[in-house]
C-alpha cells in the first residue's frame, strides 16, 4: 500500500515539475519585461516569480530524487524473479492417438544414378 502512495506522489512530483518549468521564462524574456510585454505587471512582481517559480522547480525536483530512492528501494527488497524463459512451461508434444510407438523416419532411397553417368568426370 505504501508503495502505491509513493508511485502516485512520484508521478504527481513530475507533473509538478513539468508545469513548473513550462511556466517559467527564458533568459531572454527580461529585455521583453523592459518594452512593457506585462510580465512586470504580474503576481510576484518582476523579479519575484522567478524566483518563486526556481525555488517550486527545486523543491520538486528535491522530492521527486526522494522518491526515485524510495521507489527504488521497495524494488530491492521485493524477492529477486527469475528470468521470463525460465517460467515458461515446455509442453511435451502429445503422444500419438494409436498408443504406439512411432517409427523412426527411414532414410530416403538413393538416388537414380542412371543421370549420374552422364555426367563427365
Amino acid at each position: 500500500m505504501l508503495l502505491v502512495v509513493v508511485l502516485l506522489l512520484h508521478v504527481m512530483v513530475a507533473g509538478g515539475i513539468c508545469l513548473l518549468v513550462l511556466l517559467q521564462h527564458g533568459k531572454g524574456a527580461d529585455v521583453g519585461a523592459a518594452f512593457g510585454s506585462g510580465a512586470s505587471g504580474s503576481l510576484f512582481g518582476a523579479s519575484g516569480s522567478a524566483n518563486f517559480l526556481s525555488r517550486s522547480t527545486a523543491v520538486l525536483a528535491g522530492l521527486f530524487f526522494l522518491t526515485s530512492l524510495t521507489l527504488t528501494w521497495f524494488h530491492g527488497k521485493q524477492p529477486q524473479a527469475t528470468s521470463v524463459m525460465e517460467k515458461i512451461k515446455i509442453e511435451q508434444p502429445a503422444a500419438p492417438a494409436t498408443g504406439g510407438t512411432v517409427a523412426p523416419p527411414q532414410p530416403a532411397a538413393p538416388a537414380d544414378d542412371s543421370k549420374a553417368k552422364d555426367i563427365p568426370k
